[in-house]
């Protein structure tokens, strides 16, 4: 296994990956599947990625990344199978890291919102990276794992800005006498996704898939495969878990997950407007370091604890917020006529502009326009109409709660 021990020694700042939204890749798959042989050998590729290839895989460009939108099924279709049966989503784009050190709760807490202490052993939350300013830098999830090291999975657009935060706060910390470290991981990582992950995953696992509920983790071997982590989890909505694999085992993987029917490969595509319907934010369309976690209705990853501490970046503007409100909102979407993009702008029946979609698509399970956007705070109510720009003309939508489509986490209930 290739990894890198990032200490005080060492500090590197690479080039900003710079971030697109799922839903504009989808649009261009075929644009730029045509342009593919001239930009490809710029792009980094996944362990995967000849395999994609070999299964119909449509590549596109994607935070510096090659990576498939879609298959050979129709994006609706692979949509439809995740909820329905089990699909796979190549996600080893994402930045996995290790946090050692007897100081390694201290470190990760002092750049995010969450309370990592409270944590029992293998179990993980989602949290944020905050700035001074109370601005969201990314969301990421921490596993508090029992091998003595905290697991971090965050966003592959935002991986040059995470890793060169980290070891600049790293730097510091190691400084005033503190004890952590960073270990950047060269592992796969594959989503498990849909209601049949338990019947495909099962029989490849010496655990009871039962005893492992929704955001907890545990080091196992998979289909003989050892040293794999498994964490229940999942950007879709359904019961589903993330493996983090050796590269050299995860096409041997992937391959005997497929032998099962249930399984279907699924790319950007699915997984945008899945994420979608489950009310879950992008970073990037959704949230961004101009964004608070109160105005993104992100509150409850702050951690009870912090909330008093107040030891967190931009903690002195976030906490005030919670109890006196903000000027805009994160909200749910339902609307008429034509689909609602990332940048409509929402407005007031009377035709005012009150804000802008961030994320929106046609819903393949409602059969109707699903969206997300921040609205000014007197038009954030459950059921308030409001109107949508659409081409040019205004269309009737309601503020809406989310998840859109309800969510199936598996709780051990």
């Amino acid at each position: 296994m290739f990894l890198r021990i990032i200490s005080a020694s060492w500090f590197g700042c690479g080039r900003r990956v710079p971030r697109e939204s799922l839903r504009n890749v989808a649009l261009g798959a075929a644009r730029q599947e045509r342009h593919a042989s001239s930009s490809e050998g710029s792009l980094k590729k996944t362990e995967l990625f000849d395999f994609h290839r070999q299964q119909g895989g449509k590549m596109v460009e994607f935070a510096g990344w090659s990576m498939p939108v879609q298959y050979k099924d129709s994006h609706i279709s692979s949509h439809m199978h995740t909820r329905q049966h089990c699909s796979i989503f190549d996600v080893s784009h994402m930045l996995q890291t290790k946090v050692h050190g007897k100081d390694r709760v201290k470190f990760i807490e002092s750049l995010i919102v969450g309370d990592i202490a409270e944590l029992k052993d293998n179990q993980g939350t989602l949290s944020l990276f905050t700035n001074d300013k109370g601005g969201i830098k990314d969301d990421l999830i921490v596993t508090k794992t029992d091998q003595g090291y905290l697991y971090v999975v965050s966003n592959a657009g935002c991986a040059d800005k995470d890793s060169a935060h980290m070891e600049a706060k790293l730097k510091e910390f190691k400084a005033a006498g503190h004890d952590a470290d960073l270990e950047y991981l060269d592992e796969s990582l594959i989503a498990v996704q849909g209601p049949s992950m338990v019947q495909v995953l099962q029989p490849g696992l010496p655990d009871d898939l039962s005893k492992l509920t929704f955001m907890t983790s545990t080091l196992t071997t998979v289909f003989g495969i050892p040293g794999c982590r498994v964490t229940r989890c999942g950007y879709t909505g359904e019961d589903g878990v993330e493996i983090s694999v050796p590269r050299s085992a995860v096409v041997a993987l992937t391959e005997r997950l497929l032998a099962n029917s249930e399984v279907r490969l699924a790319g950007l595509g699915a997984r945008d407007s899945l994420r979608l319907e489950a009310g879950l934010c992008l970073y990037g369309n959704d949230i961004d370091e101009t964004t608070t976690p109160v105005e993104a209705t992100l509150v409850w990853t702050i951690g009870k604890r912090r909330r008093q501490t107040r030891d967190f970046p931009g903690a002195e503007i976030i906490i005030p917020q919670i109890k006196a409100k903000t000027k805009r909102k994160r909200v749910g979407l339902l609307s008429t006529g034509p689909p609602v993009r990332q940048h409509t702008p929402i407005l007031s029946p009377e035709g005012k502009v009150i804000g802008e979609v961030t994320s929106g698509c046609p819903s393949p399970c409602l059969k109707q326009n699903i969206a997300m956007g921040y609205v000014e705070a007197g038009f954030s109510k459950l059921g308030t109409p409001i109107q949508v720009e659409v081409r040019k003309k205004a269309v009737n939508a309601v503020v809406t709660k989310m998840p859109f489509v309800p969510t199936n986490y598996y709780t051990g209930q």
